[in-house]
């Protein structure tokens, strides 16, 4: 009763997110702490592993964009974005 939505505009985001909310979500985030994790404790104890910080850094990048790009799916900006990133798909 009290935390009904007012109008419709909040329902229909709730809907979205509850929509667009994947279990699978907290996974990728989990995968990104980890990857962090690792990749700054190569920076700390490991700077001669090249390959390693490299190989982490790329990885924790790509992440980080995903993680992006789920939380934009959910606030309902994620076809916002698909269109702007529209001009990469002609390559």
């Amino acid at each position: 009763m009290f935390f009904s939505a007012s109008d419709g505009a909040e329902a229909a985001a709730t809907s979205t997110f509850a929509q667009a909310f994947q279990l699978w979500d907290l996974f990728m985030f989990a995968f990104t702490i980890l990857i962090a994790w690792g990749f700054f404790r190569l920076l700390k104890h490991d700077r001669d592993n090249k390959l390693g910080i490299g190989f982490s850094a790329i990885a924790l990048l790509l992440f980080l964009f995903l993680d992006v790009m789920v939380v934009a799916n959910w606030m309902g900006y994620l076809d916002e974005i698909q269109e702007g990133l529209k001009f990469l798909r002609s390559w």
